[in-house]
């Protein structure tokens, strides 16, 4: 199916402009980050020819707060649907032009150009979410100080928003261009190495599953270098 890849039993990635979400199909429905404004319509008809309606969404989780991937939940965020966000990245969606000129800051930024609904729910590391059968919210800070990676144990996958990146055939750190902290930001690998992970999702590239756990552990050791 153009735009749509299962890479876990029902849980299938949608291809969006420039970026990945991820859709888990339940009793209810689950997404990962919500792509750009306008990413909508490409969702509902991905969702569609699943066999399965938006109007079956109960959640979205929102891995970090820059536009590409919090720019769509506004439009999916009807009446019952929640929203889930670590606060630090929440606190600068409500930004106004005052304060991004006062004090400026890529974050800051970002969370001016991202229209989101004022109601999100704060979730804090060591949070499990009722998806399947139990994702947990790693805080991992550093990309925005309120990124979060989600590791369903069912699966072994962890997923880590622009948290890493996959570069030159490996995986490597969050992007220093884009990065609030990158410091903080590879530090943060250490949190995603202590899990037993088969699987790295990212946002941007396809999935890892070449001994993802070496993998982590490895950047984690490198991080500590540094």
């Amino acid at each position: 199916m153009p735009g749509v890849t299962e890479i876990f039993p029902s849980v299938h990635e949608i291809a969006l402009v420039g970026v990945n979400c991820h859709l888990i199909i339940e009793d209810r429905l689950t997404l990962i980050d919500a792509g750009l404004p306008g990413s909508r319509a490409r969702i509902a008809r991905e969702v569609t020819a699943l066999g399965r309606s938006l109007d079956e969404l109960a959640r979205i989780v929102c891995t970090h707060g820059h536009p590409d991937h919090v720019g769509g939940v506004r439009e999916l965020a009807t009446e019952g649907v929640e929203v889930f966000m670590h606060p630090a990245d929440s606190a600068n969606l409500q930004v106004s032009l005052g304060q991004l000129i006062r004090r400026p800051s890529r974050g800051r930024f970002f969370g001016f150009i991202s229209r989101t609904p004022t109601h999100l729910v704060p979730v804090e590391d060591g949070t499990i979410l009722p998806v399947l059968g139990g994702l947990e919210v790693i805080h991992t800070p550093g990309h925005t100080m309120g990124s979060i990676c989600l590791y369903a144990p069912r699966h072994r996958a962890l997923w880590v928003g622009d948290a890493l990146e996959r570069k030159g055939g490996r995986v490597t750190f969050a992007s220093r261009l884009y990065s609030d902290d990158i410091a903080t930001a590879r530090r943060s690998v250490e949190r995603m190495a202590e899990r037993d992970v088969e699987a790295i999702v990212f946002a941007h590239y396809p999935p890892w599953t070449d001994d993802a756990a070496g993998v982590l552990r490895a950047l984690a050791a490198r991080s500590q270098r540094r």
